[in-house]
This record gives C-alpha cells, sequence and structure tokens, in this order.
C-alpha cells in the first residue's frame, strides 16, 4: 500500500506541497454541483410517507453530495484550497446559466421540434437562477468555514460533529436565502416555509446518512497525501483565491 506519514500541518506551510487528489476532488465538486443544477432541478418528484405525497426537487436527491465532497475538501485540503474550488463552481455556475440562456434563445432550425422540451429543460427562469447561484455562493462558504473553524476547536477530534454542524449551518443558510429568493410572492409564505424546512431536513440528513462514507473518504486522503490540515492562521475571507 503506497501511503505517506500523516503530518499536523497549517495551509500557508502546504505552499510548496503537491497534492495527488485535489485536481480530482475538485472536478468531482463542480460535476456535481452543475449537474444537480441541470438535471435535476428541472423535475419535481414525490415521495409517500404514510399516505401523504411530499413533492420536492429530483435534484435533492445529489446536490447534497457538492457538501460532501466541500467537507471533505475542507477538512483534507484546508479552507483556503476549499474557497478556491467553491469560486470554481461559482464561475461554472454564472457560465452553465449563460450558456443556457444563449443556446435556448438561438432560433431552431426548420423542422427541428424539440425547441418546447429543450425550454422546459434549460430555460431556467432567471429569478431561480440567481437565487440558486447566491444561496449556492453563501452556503457553501458559510460550511467551509465552520467545518474548518469546529476543526481547531475539537482539535481534529469528532469528524462527524464537524460534518455535520457544517451542514446544518451551511444548508440553512442555502435553504433561507434560495427559497425566499425565488419563491416569495410566488407561492404562498405557509408553503415556502413548509418546502424550505422539509428540504433543509431531507439534505441534513443526506449527509447524516453518508458520514461513514466521508470518513472512509477523509481517510484514505489524507494517508495518501500525507497531511492533515488546520486552519490556525488562515484568512477567512470569502473574496480571495489565494491559498
Amino acid at each position: 500500500m503506497n501511503t505517506n506519514p500523516v503530518q499536523r500541518s497549517t495551509s500557508g506551510s502546504q505552499l510548496g506541497h503537491r497534492f495527488r487528489y485535489f485536481d480530482f476532488v475538485m472536478a468531482a465538486f463542480v460535476t456535481v454541483l452543475l449537474l444537480s443544477n441541470v438535471i435535476g432541478a428541472a423535475k419535481p418528484t414525490f415521495i409517500t410517507i404514510s399516505g401523504e405525497q411530499w413533492v420536492y426537487g429530483a435534484g435533492i436527491l445529489f446536490f447534497p453530495l457538492g457538501y460532501v465532497i466541500g467537507d471533505i475538501l475542507t477538512e483534507v485540503y484546508g479552507y483556503a484550497r476549499a474557497r478556491r474550488v467553491i469560486w470554481a463552481g461559482f464561475a461554472a455556475l454564472l457560465f452553465m446559466a449563460l450558456m443556457s440562456w444563449v443556446v435556448v434563445s438561438l432560433p431552431p432550425a426548420d423542422g427541428w421540434e424539440g425547441q418546447s422540451a429543450y425550454e422546459s429543460v434549460f430555460g431556467q427562469v432567471p429569478r431561480i437562477v440567481a437565487a440558486s447561484i447566491a444561496a449556492f455562493w453563501a452556503g457553501e462558504f458559510v460550511n467551509s468555514y465552520v467545518m474548518a473553524r469546529m476543526k481547531v476547536w475539537t482539535d481534529g477530534k469528532m469528524l462527524w460533529s464537524r460534518t455535520i454542524g457544517s451542514t446544518v449551518v451551511g444548508q440553512g443558510v442555502d435553504s433561507l436565502i434560495f427559497y425566499p429568493l425565488a419563491f416569495w410572492g410566488v407561492w404562498e409564505p405557509a408553503a415556502v416555509f413548509t418546502v424550505m424546512v422539509t428540504n433543509w431536513l431531507l439534505k441534513v440528513s443526506w449527509e447524516v446518512v453518508l458520514t461513514p462514507v466521508t470518513y472512509v473518504v477523509v481517510g484514505w486522503l489524507k494517508r495518501r497525501e500525507g497531511v492533515d490540515i488546520f486552519d490556525e492562521s488562515t484568512n477567512f475571507t470569502p473574496f480571495s483565491t489565494s491559498v
């Protein structure tokens, strides 16, 4: 087995360190982020509990994976590198929104009958797109900040408390921003509140269910990268991409 001894360090002390898997984790984060917004966001579905149907967006099945990967990024590589990935995801979302708008707006060729279907999937309402991007940006940064701070407070122990605690706060901020911005005035206030709380609970529940997987992936990456980064002197401003 090719592993390195795990050494405790700070983010700044790893400027010359070559991380073997960081690029792959970043690619996974951006992929899940884009696909959950493109494929899942357009389709409502439901589950039946005690004979009652609960409607939710299909994207919620996969979108929380982005928060799980975000937790892994912060835990293994530190807040500063996670911050760079969040900005990469933010830029990717902006480009996806622009590309979707341009492609949907282009006139279809004569004889092509798929325009209406294309619009229903990719022609997202600008208000919802803006709400989604704003909620992602704020929620992810809060999630990463809480994760990094709790790691220092707990001295690297009780990983489960950090992953679940950061998701409770981060997904809470995400939901508090997205649902009112996207649906206030369109839905009844009670419906906005109900869907917001229900989806927040579902996302946090996903984090709890995936905690054993997070432990395995975090342990595997730390052993192979050979470091355990603590953000003890990190500048936590979100408005930077420096490490």
